[in-house]
């Protein structure tokens, strides 16, 4: 189990995905990854999208600190049913005829492929951590298919081994932070 730490939904515990085929994001990354983000100012009301989801704790921190909606989107099946188990305890029941504060989607789907074809918002706040395995060039052409998608005022978070080299950034977008913690590190970009 993991859980979220800080805002609305402060301790409530959400399933990870099972196997080893994740890592989820440790506490002490989240807590400082949100904290910049907060200082930002690029949480409240924020159209969020969380790539490469597996549990969705991202995603699910940043809905509990203030963000409109969220889409969680990964393609491995343990990864779909996690994060709809999960996205049912952000889901509050509301009364008939009043829409819902938070909304939630969860998609199976290939990283590249939905944001080439997603429909929507402008997303405000992006988190990007795909498994260590995925390659450079993978990568590159995700963020490509995300650029076109993002807000002017869009932050894009990185997560990645602190091994892994710096992404290949799209024209559209450039680097303006990066940290590492332990064996993570965390790139922040937004459009140019």
């Amino acid at each position: 189990m993991a859980r979220i730490i800080a805002g609305t939904h402060k301790g409530r515990r959400i399933s990870v995905v099972p196997g080893t085929g994740t890592r989820p994001t440790s506490d002490r990354v989240k807590e400082s990854l949100f904290s910049r983000l907060e200082g930002y100012d690029a949480l409240e009301d924020a159209v969020v999208v969380d790539v490469f989801a597996g549990s969705g704790a991202l995603g699910f921190e940043a809905i509990s600190r203030g963000s409109r909606s969220l889409e969680v989107v990964d393609v491995a099946e343990s990864a779909y049913r996690t994060l709809t188990k999960n996205a049912a305890l952000f889901t509050p029941a509301h009364p008939e005829g009043t829409q819902p504060t938070e909304v939630i989607r969860v998609h199976k789907a290939q990283a590249l492929r939905y944001l080439k074809s997603r429909h929507g918002d402008p997303i405000e706040l992006l988190f990007l951590d795909p498994p260590y395995s995925l390659g450079e060039a993978e990568l590159a052409k995700v963020l490509e298919a995300a650029a076109p998608q993002l807000h002017p005022a869009a932050t894009v978070v990185v997560e990645r081994d602190a091994q892994s080299p710096e992404p290949s950034w799209p024209a559209a977008l450039r680097r303006f932070h990066e940290k590492s913690y332990g064996s993570t590190r965390i790139w922040l970009a937004e459009p140019q």
